[in-house]
């Protein structure tokens, strides 16, 4: 018996082997992900819909969603596209994934003080996507009311990581310059008038006079005036 080619069908058999192992991890690493997705999209749309965001399909967008949920938490969805941008660069994506995981950490502060939330509540994100999806579920599902007024301004607010866009269907938030907006801010908040202000009226229209009292005597009508000479 030739030992050569015992050698080279046993490593052949470790080989079908392990790339069926690698098959099966690599199958279940994929739907875990999906899974997870569909989950995190879930809880986010749910929060979506407590805090105005109009229409539920913002939540199952990649990366859009993450972006709708930085402008609840007034960060700039722009420098999170950048960083989601940079992380994708060999050189940078260590720096980039750290930068990521700051960002979110300051959005979730923002989103939960606006449901009457302390910073406590943060500390699940400790346990991984599992606190993650139990930080969103507590806040889509339990009775506290989205108020974006009850929330201090961020510390971050004049700075360049502040949110200043304006979005369809996205509630602009109080700390944003809504008086800048071209229509894009939605649910932005207009003054009531002023007490006592009165429109001024239309060309031709005289108010109603007010009748007299009881008992008083009306003035005589005003005689025509007379032709002009």
């Amino acid at each position: 018996m030739n030992i050569s080619n015992l050698a080279y069908s046993d490593y052949g058999t470790t080989s079908a082997g392990e790339a069926a192992v690698l098959a099966v991890v690599y199958l279940f690493i994929f739907l875990f992900s999906i899974l997870g997705y569909l989950i995190s999209s879930f809880l986010l749309m749910k929060v979506f819909e407590k805090a105005g965001v109009q229409g539920k399909w913002r939540a199952w967008v990649p990366v859009y969603n993450a972006l709708v949920y930085a402008k609840l938490g007034d960060f700039s969805p722009w420098i999170l596209l950048g960083l989601a941008v940079a992380s994708a660069i060999p050189i940078l994506n260590f720096l980039a994934g750290l930068a990521i995981v700051v960002a979110l950490i300051m959005i979730s502060y923002r989103v939960a003080a606006k449901f009457g939330r302390d910073w406590p509540i943060l500390l699940l994100f400790l346990l991984g996507p599992l606190g993650q999806w139990i930080f969103l579920g507590i806040l889509g599902f339990s009775s506290n009311r989205w108020n974006p007024a009850a929330a201090s301004p961020s510390p971050w607010g004049s700075s360049f990581l502040a949110d200043k866009t304006f979005w369809n269907g996205i509630p602009a938030q109080p700390a944003q310059n809504v008086q800048g907006q071209n229509g894009g801010g939605y649910g932005a908040p207009v003054a009531p008038p002023a007490q006592g202000y009165a429109p001024p009226a239309a060309p031709g229209y005289a108010p109603p006079q007010t009748p007299p009292a009881s008992g008083s005597t009306p003035p005589p009508p005003a005689p025509p005036a007379g032709p002009q000479v």
